[in-house]
């Protein structure tokens, strides 16, 4: 018996030496968007605050239907809304907002399993406060994006969607 496997064809890219993710499917860009990544550039370690190359997929869509600038903590919705107010209270916070895509990589050895497995370290691709500037390297590993942007792919894609990290 033959097996057909269908798969999504939708997929990212994402560029890091210039600041966009790209979302396709097929062969055509549906949509780009200005990101920021990891301020200490790209690498696989633990504890690196880096941003890991390579191919990955989506491992967990987290927040559908929150509102916007819904604030998380271990991924899990704190209840609070990003504010001004919040940022005085809670100066040193990385803000994780209003959904969160968490990635797991698929190469063994370069971002799976071991010291460099992406997933255990918790890198997303996840909204950020409007204030924050796109399209350079500020974040603690993850990808970061406008809160409006992060709305419209999380629409986009779904579990398992593929997404392939480079320079």
């Amino acid at each position: 018996m033959k097996r057909i496997i269908i798969e999504d064809p939708v997929h990212i890219e994402v560029s890091v030496k210039i600041q966009t993710l790209k979302v396709w499917r097929g062969h055509r860009v549906k949509k780009t968007y200005p990101i920021s990544t990891a301020l200490k550039g790209t690498g696989q370690a633990k504890a690196s605050n880096q941003t890991p190359l390579g191919k990955h997929v989506i491992r967990a869509k987290i927040g559908d239907g929150l509102p916007v600038n819904s604030v998380f903590v271990a991924r899990r919705p704190t209840g609070e809304i990003y504010s001004d107010e919040l940022v005085k209270s809670n100066p040193n916070r990385d803000w994780i907002l209003t959904r969160i895509l968490w990635l797991s990589g698929c190469e063994k050895g370069r971002n799976r399993l071991g010291n460099v497995d992406t997933m255990q370290r918790y890198i997303y691709i996840h909204g950020t406060p409007d204030s924050e500037p796109m399209g350079q390297p500020l974040s603690h590993g993850c990808v970061r994006m406008r809160n409006q942007d992060m709305l419209e792919l999380f629409d986009l894609v779904s579990v398992g969607t593929r997404v392939n990290i480079h320079l």
